[in-house]
């Protein structure tokens, strides 16, 4: 981890992104955001990696079926 690299709560990384705090718990259990867990057991996500995120092209909408795309084809 960075030095002084805050850690952020499902609760404040949903606020950053506009979701709800348990769609940031889906994304990290699918593996879209990585995420440390605490010695309680709770998540916690680096800022600099959700910063980067919000200021990236990479969307982690949960309708995303990964090929940029809201909805799937028939590709």
């Amino acid at each position: 981890m960075e030095t002084g690299d805050r850690l952020l709560t499902p609760g404040e990384v949903a606020a950053l992104f506009r979701v709800d705090p348990k769609t940031v718990t889906r994304w990290a259990a699918a593996g879209r955001i990585s995420s440390i867990r605490t010695p309680g057991g709770h998540r916690r996500f680096r800022e600099s990696e959700v910063r980067a995120l919000l200021e990236g092209d990479e969307a982690l909408d949960d309708t995303s079926n990964g090929n940029g795309r809201a909805h799937p084809t028939n590709e």
